[in-house]
C-alpha cells in the first residue's frame, strides 16, 4: 500500500527501535494477501531480515521459506481460509475487541483519525484496522503513534498467535515476531480477547468483511505498494 502524507500542520525489551520497524514492515509485507506481488515481498522481506539479529529474523525468514515453497494461489486459498472466513483468526483488531456491536464503527475510525493525526491518509481500499495496516504505519510513518496502536491491541495479537499455532499455520511465527517487539499484556486483557469479542448483532449485518477486499470479478484483489522500512 502506498500511505499519502498530508502537509505538516505548522515495546520489547532489547529491541531497538530500527530493529522494531523492520519486525514491522516484514510483518506487514508477510500478512498481505498472497497475489502477483508476493514473490517481490518475499524478496524484500529477506533484505530486510539481515538487519535483523537471529532471535528476530528466523521465526520471519521461515515464514518466506514456506510461503516461497507454496503456490501463489495455494498460499492465496490457505490465507482466505484463516484470515477472511474464521472470525476466531480475524486480521480486523477492532472485532477481537468489539465484535458485531455498534461500537465497531467508531472503533475503526479510532485508527484512521490515528493515522490522519500523524499526518497520513489511510489506504483507502483497506480497513484501518487490518493488523498489516497497522504494523505498516508503524514502520514507515509514525512508529511511536504505531507502537501505541499495536501495544493497545497486544492481547488480541497474543491470542491470534495462539490459535494460529493450534491450527499449525506458519503464519503464527509472524504473530510471535511483532509481539516481541511490544510490552507484554496485562492478565486481564489476554483472559477478556480469549473469551472472545462481545456479541450485539442487532441492526447490523453478519461479518462479512475481508480485507484486503476481493474484485467485483471474484479474482484476488489489487497488489498493494510497500515502501521498505526507514
Amino acid at each position: 500500500m502506498r500511505w499519502s502524507r498530508r502537509p505538516a500542520a505548522a515495546g520489547g525489551a532489547r529491541v531497538d527501535q530500527r530493529q522494531r520497524r523492520i519486525v514491522w514492515q516484514s510483518a506487514s509485507l508477510l500478512l498481505a494477501y498472497p497475489d502477483d506481488g508476493q514473490g517481490a515481498r518475499l524478496t524484500t522481506v529477506t533484505g530486510l531480515l539481515a538487519h535483523l539479529p537471529g532471535e528476530l529474523a528466523d521465526p520471519l525468514a521461515a515464514v518466506v521459506r514456506d510461503l516461497s515453497r507454496r503456490p501463489v494461489l495455494e498460499s492465496a486459498a490457505g490465507y482466505v481460509d484463516t484470515f477472511d472466513l474464521r472470525r476466531r483468526t480475524t486480521l480486523l483488531l477492532t472485532y477481537w475487541t468489539d465484535g458485531d456491536t455498534r461500537n465497531r464503527g467508531a472503533a475503526i475510525l479510532d485508527f484512521a483519525r490515528a493515522y490522519r493525526e500523524a499526518g497520513a491518509e489511510p489506504p483507502a481500499a483497506e480497513s484501518a484496522d487490518h493488523l498489516a495496516v497497522v504494523l505498516e504505519f508503524a514502520a514507515t510513518v509514525d512508529p511511536e503513534v504505531g507502537a501505541r496502536l499495536l501495544a493497545a491491541n497486544r492481547a488480541a495479537i497474543d491470542v491470534l498467535r495462539e490459535r494460529l499455532e493450534e491450527s499449525g499455520s506458519p503464519y503464527a511465527a509472524v504473530l510471535g515476531a511483532v509481539a516481541a517487539t511490544l510490552p507484554p499484556a496485562g492478565a486481564l486483557d489476554r483472559e477478556r480477547a480469549r473469551s472472545g469479542p462481545p456479541a450485539e448483532a442487532v441492526g447490523l449485518q453478519p461479518f462479512t468483511l475481508t480485507v484486503p477486499p476481493r474484485t467485483s470479478s471474484g479474482g484476488p484483489p489489487p497488489g498493494r505498494r510497500h515502501e521498505g522500512a526507514h
